[in-house]
């Protein structure tokens, strides 16, 4: 199909923007949002170097009419990829209601205008794809990240009820959601973190690309849930079958799973909740070592969805 066209939010850094080079390389037009100009820019470039037709357009998330805008100036998606998220790790006790209610308005509520504008925009033509990018922490909350696992927990009820709405008006416009494992970006350097020291993803830790390539086959051949691991899989099916164990796990993982003391982090830490970096931030966090490059669990969905492999899809 040529001249497919796909906005993704949150496009300027990590999993967002792993994900224009993968919609890049297959040949699609992208339109990247994000608060910082900066990162938009270098994203944009990196993309346009794969032979991307790239639009940038600045717009926080939360922002419901300054995303509306940015989104009318780059035109109607095929696909609209819901990308933009942040985080504070710490005690709830001790994060502060404003840190609180801003992961909210731009975790969840960024989700939900987004989800908003892409509808309007798809409306006219009656087909398109919402992929929401949600977490495997809507599956069972993770301790010191009770604004984020509350704010991914929402996505996934209000996509599951947006998508019921959809089917009863016999709409053709498709909403995805996605649910990525721990994941190395520098989503943990942008991280408010209470905890004396910065935030680290709790391990088995996946590079960006492999979320970025599980969004593209949710958004050409995934279904209504998209579970990108096998590790996440394996979580999802253990809330259900051993809630106990889970609970119990979460207890361990507790304040030290989750905060890295490594000196490389602790430079790179650039709190970025209330405002966007004043520079370009990577698609890779500093978390690198260990860090799974493939998934086989997406290598296996990947067959089935599309019964032979998919030849638009990245290797």
């Amino acid at each position: 199909m040529p001249n497919r066209f796909a906005i993704i939010t949150g496009g300027s850094s990590g999993i967002g923007r792993a994900t224009a080079l993968v919609f890049a390389r297959a040949g699609w037009k992208l339109g990247l949002i994000a608060r910082g100009a900066a990162g938009l820019e270098a994203a944009a470039a990196e993309a346009r170097s794969c032979g991307a037709e790239v639009a940038i357009a600045v717009a926080d998330v939360a922002d419901a009419d300054a995303l509306a805008a940015a989104a009318a100036s780059l035109g109607t998606p095929d696909v609209w990829i819901n990308c933009a998220g942040n985080g504070v790790y710490g005690r709830f006790g001790s994060v502060p209601a404003a840190e609180f209610d801003r992961v909210t308005a731009v975790t969840y509520g960024g989700t939900v205008n987004g989800c908003r504008v892409a509808l309007a925009l798809m409306a006219p033509g009656r087909h398109g794809t919402i992929v929401n990018v949600c977490s495997a922490a809507a599956f069972h909350g993770l301790p010191m990240m009770t604004s984020y696992a509350g704010a991914k927990a929402a996505v996934r009820g209000f996509a599951q009820a947006l998508r019921a709405e959809l089917r009863i008006a016999r709409s053709a416009i498709r909403v995805v959601t996605v649910f990525p494992p721990a994941v190395n970006t520098p989503f943990f350097s942008h991280a408010v973190s209470h905890m004396d020291w910065p935030a680290r993803p709790a391990p088995p830790v996946y590079q960006p690309e492999v979320v970025a390539a599980g969004i593209y086959l949710a958004a050409t051949k995934g279904g209504a849930e998209v579970v990108i691991s096998g590790t996440a899989w394996v979580f999802l099916l253990a809330t259900r079958a051993v809630p106990g164990v889970i609970a119990w796990c979460m207890t361990k993982l507790g304040f030290e799973g989750q905060l890295s003391r490594d000196p490389e982090a602790s430079a790179l830490a650039n709190p970025t909740l209330f405002q966007p970096s004043e520079g370009a931030s990577p698609v890779r966090g500093p978390f690198n070592r260990g860090a799974r490059i493939r998934s086989r669990h997406l290598m296996m969905r990947r067959l089935l969805s599309a019964g032979i492999r998919d030849r638009s899809a990245p290797p």
